[in-house]
């Protein structure tokens, strides 16, 4: 009789890579080009007339079940740090990151790829574990000498004393 694979049920299960062409994201994670979802709509603030003729807010969307090379605690991390620009729920949970900082197209839609990059690299990043540590003997006896030092030169204003 033939024992199951111990590894088998404790592996997370791995999105294939997309074919064609890959974004790469940093960490390790990327996403197929053509799951990004750019839309270009009117943009408020400065600019005058520019502004209101033009669209050159970019909004980028880009769902979670695209985004390949991270795992559950990665999504979760994920989703804590974009905050507000996570949208949707379930299959349809997705990133949308807008950006109307300059005039150009181009520019804002840079600027939405450079922030994207930016949260999926912090996601990746595996916080490190705080591990806690007994103080040394020789840093508990020189607390415990300063104390009475201070014990000692408090009671020596005293008048009573």
């Amino acid at each position: 009789m033939q024992q199951p694979d111990p590894r088998a049920n404790h592996e997370p299960p791995r999105k294939p890579q997309p074919s064609g062409s890959v974004v790469r994201l940093g960490g390790g994670c990327g996403v197929a080009e053509s799951a990004l979802d750019f839309t270009f709509v009117r943009g408020s603030g400065p600019g005058g007339q520019h502004v209101n003729k033009t669209s050159t807010k970019a909004q980028l969307r880009v769902l979670f079940s695209d985004i390949f090379g991270l795992d559950d605690a990665g999504f979760a991390r994920l989703r804590a740090v974009a905050g507000s620009h996570v949208v949707g729920d379930g299959a349809d949970e997705a990133l949308l990151i807008s950006d109307h900082s300059t005039r150009s197209q181009a520019d804002n839609r840079e600027a939405c790829m450079t922030r994207l990059k930016t949260l999926v690299s912090m996601a990746a990043k595996k916080p490190k574990v705080r591990r806690k540590t007994k103080p040394t003997r020789g840093s508990v006896e020189r607390r415990i000498e300063a104390k009475k030092r201070e014990g000692e030169k408090k009671r020596d204003r005293r008048w009573d004393a």
